[in-house]
C-alpha cells in the first residue's frame, strides 16, 4: 500500500471515529442542556454568568483529578511494577523485637596508674656514693637497694643514739628512777630520729649490733615497678625533698579515651571493655569503666573516660594506642536493619511495603543501634514489611512523582484559569461598556492582558508613562521577550531607568523569578522571561529612575502551552 492510500484511510477512519464521538457527546450535550435551561429559568444575568464559570471550573478540576500521577497513593508513596522491583532488587524484611546492645568504639592511650607512682626523696641532705639502679625502665623489686648517701647530720645522730644506749646501759643499776627515765627518753628521741630519717628497723637492729656509726646510708625502693626517672647520680649533692627515681607499678595500667556527648547516658562504671592492640594482632585484652570525668571537651564536644587493665606480663607498655569496644547493657527493642533508614539531616524515615509493588515513606524515631541493627521508638509495630535494599532508588523515584504531579496540577490548573476567563469573557462580549464607568481604576488595571493580547494600554504613574508589549504576540511556554517603554509627561523618553521584570504563576507553592532588562534605544527597555508552562502569569515591572520614587506596575496575562 502506498503512501498516499494509506493517509486516505487513515483519514476515513479518523472522520468515522469523531463523527460517533460527536453523536455521543451531542446526546449528553442535550440532555444535560435541558436540564440547565430548566434550572436557570429566574436567575438573573449576572447569576448566570456565575453558574457558568463555576461549571467550567468544576470540569478542570475534574481533568485534574484524572491526571496520572494524582492518584489515590499518598504523598511520599510510589508504585513501582513487578519488573522494576526485580530489576532495582527491592528487598524488605518485618519489623521485630530482638535483644539490643549498643557497641561504642573508640581510641585510648595507655597510661600508668598514677595510684602506684612512687617518688623517692630524701629527707637529709648530703652525697651520693655509689648507685646500684642506674638506667631508665628498669624494674625494681620493692627492698631492693637504689644508693648510698653520705650525711653528716645522719652520721651525727647514729652517734648520739649511740651514746644514749651506753648510757641507759649505764644507768640500768642505778637506784634513781628518773635517771634511768632519763636515760631511755634519749635512746627512744635518737631512735625515732632515725626512723623519721628512713632508716629501717633493721639498719637500727645492725646499728646497735656494731655499736659502731656508718658513714654511709643505704637506701632502698619502697615499692616494686618500672623506672620511670632517674636523678641519682654518684658524687651528686642533694637537699632534703629532691626527687631522686619514679618508680611506677605497671602491674595495673589505665587507658585514657574519649567518647562522644551522645554516648555519655549509655555508659557506666563497672562496664566490661575489650582492647585490641597493633602490636598484639589476633589477641584481646578485658578491663572494665574504671572513671568518667565530670568535665566536657567543648571544642570536640567528648567526655574523658578511663579504663583499667590488668598486666601481669607487662605486654602493655604506656604510650600505646588500643582500640576500645565497650558493649552496653542488653535490652529488648523493636529494631530494623541500619540499611532500612534513610537520614536526611533533619528526619529519619523508612519506606513501608504496602504490597503490591506499593510503598511509602514513614517517619521514624530512632534510639540506640549496634553494628546491624537500630532501635525504633516511634513509627512502627511489629511485624511492619520494611523496604531494606534500592532505598534510594525508591526515594529518587518518590521525588520525580512528586514533582511531576505537581508540575501536571499547575499546568491543568493554569489552562483551567484560562478558560473560567474565556467563558465569562464570552458573556461579556457585546455588553455596554457605559455600566463599567463606576468602577475603580485598579479594577480595570487587573484586567488589562486577560484576553490573551500581548500589548497593553499605557498606563500613568509617579511622572512616567508605561507600556508593555510582549514578542511573540501571542505568548506560549518558554522564552518571551518583554519590551517596556518608558515616557515622561512631556512625553520625552527615559533613558536612566533601572527595569527588572518580576513574574510568576498566582498560585500557592510558586516563587517569584526575576529578569534585568537593558536599555537599547529612546526608552525601550528589553528583558527576556522563561514561562515554564501554559495558563496566567503576572508581571510586575519594577522600575527605578534617579530622583523618583520607585514604581511597580502589574500586568496579568494568559500564556499558551508550549507547541500549541
Amino acid at each position: 500500500m502506498s503512501q498516499q492510500s494509506y493517509r486516505k484511510y487513515f483519514m476515513v477512519g479518523a472522520v468515522a471515529m469523531g463523527a460517533i464521538a460527536g453523536v455521543a457527546v451531542g446526546v449528553f450535550t442535550t440532555h444535560k442542556a435541558a436540564a440547565d435551561v430548566e434550572e436557570m429559568k429566574g436567575m438573573s444575568m449576572e447569576q448566570m454568568d456565575m453558574k457558568e464559570m463555576a461549571s467550567v471550573g468544576e470540569k478542570s478540576m475534574e481533568g485534574i483529578a484524572g491526571m496520572p500521577g494524582m492518584s489515590a497513593l499518598p504523598s511520599g508513596a510510589v508504585a513501582i511494577p513487578a519488573v522494576a522491583r526485580q530489576l532495582i532488587g527491592v528487598r524488605s524484611t518485618a519489623a521485630a523485637y530482638q535483644t539490643l546492645t549498643q557497641e561504642i568504639r573508640t581510641v585510648g592511650t595507655v597510661g600508668y596508674d598514677e595510684r602506684g607512682l612512687t617518688q623517692v626523696t630524701l629527707k637529709i641532705s648530703g652525697w651520693i656514693r655509689e648507685v646500684f639502679v642506674n638506667s631508665l625502665g628498669r624494674p625494681v623489686r620493692k627492698g631492693e637497694p637504689l644508693f648510698t648517701v653520705y650525711s653528716p647530720d645522719l652520721l651525727a645522730t647514729q652517734d648520739e643514739y649511740l651514746l644514749a644506749l651506753r648510757a641507759q646501759a649505764q644507768l640500768a643499776a642505778s637506784p634513781l628512777d628518773e635517771a634511768k627515765a632519763n636515760a631511755a627518753s634519749l635512746v627512744a628521741s635518737a631512735r625515732e630520729r632515725l626512723r623519721l630519717w628512713d632508716l629501717t628497723d633493721a639498719q637500727i637492729t645492725g646499728l646497735e649490733r656494731r655499736g659502731k656509726a656508718e658513714p654511709v646510708l643505704t637506701v632502698y625502693a619502697p615499692s616494686s615497678g618500672i623506672v620511670l626517672k632517674r636523678e641519682a647520680l654518684p658524687g651528686k649533692y642533694v637537699e632534703p625533698g629532691t626527687t631522686l627515681y619514679e618508680v611506677a607499678d605497671l602491674s595495673t595500667v589505665w587507658i585514657s579515651a574519649d567518647i562522644y556527648e551522645s554516648e555519655v547516658a549509655s555508659v557506666k562504671l563497672d562496664q566490661p571493655i575489650s582492647v585490641s592492640f597493633a602490636a598484639y594482632p589476633g589477641e584481646t585484652f578485658h578491663g572494665n569503666m574504671a572513671y568518667i570525668y565530670p568535665s566536657l571537651n567543648q571544642e570536640a564536644r567528648t567526655v574523658r573516660v578511663r579504663f583499667e587493665l590488668p598486666n601481669p606480663e607487662l605486654k602493655l607498655k604506656p604510650g600505646m594506642y588500643g582500640n576500645v569496644s565497650l558493649q552496653t547493657d542488653a535490652t529488648k527493642a523493636l529494631v530494623v536493619p541500619k540499611e532500612a533508614v534513610l537520614e536526611t539531616g533533619l528526619r529519619q524515615l523508612v519506606f513501608m511495603d504496602r504490597g503490591q509493588g506499593r510503598y511509602e515513606q514513614t517517619l521514624v524515631k530512632l534510639g540506640r543501634r549496634n553494628q546491624d541493627h537500630v532501635e525504633v521508638m516511634e513509627g512502627l509495630k511489629e511485624g511492619d514489611q520494611i523496604v531494606t535494599s534500592a532505598n534510594f532508588l525508591l526515594d529518587a523515584e518518590s521525588k520525580l512523582t512528586s514533582a511531576s504531579s505537581m508540575q501536571a496540577m499547575m499546568g491543568r490548573i493554569g489552562m483551567g484559569d484560562w478558560q473560567m476567563r474565556g467563558a465569562h469573557e464570552g458573556k461579556m462580549e457585546g455588553m455596554d461598556m457605559s455600566d463599567m464607568k463606576g468602577m475603580p481604576m485598579g479594577d480595570v488595571k487587573g484586567m488589562e492582558g486577560m484576553k490573551g493580547s500581548s500589548v497593553t494600554e499605557p498606563r500613568q504613574a509617579a511622572g512616567l508613562s508605561f507600556t508593555l508589549k510582549m514578542s511573540p504576540e501571542k505568548p506560549t511556554a518558554g522564552n518571551v521577550l518583554l519590551k517596556l517603554t518608558l515616557n515622561d509627561q512631556a512625553g520625552q523618553p527615559v533613558t536612566n531607568a533601572q527595569v527588572v521584570f518580576v513574574y510568576t504563576m498566582p498560585m500557592p507553592g510558586m516563587t517569584d523569578s526575576k529578569a534585568a532588562a537593558r536599555h537599547t534605544k529612546d526608552g525601550h527597555y528589553e528583558g527576556t522571561v522563561l514561562f515554564g508552562m501554559g495558563g496566567t502569569w503576572v508581571v510586575t515591572a519594577n522600575v527605578t529612575v534617579p530622583g523618583r520614587p520607585p514604581v511597580a506596575e502589574k500586568y496579568q496575562f494568559s500564556v499558551g502551552g508550549g507547541g500549541m
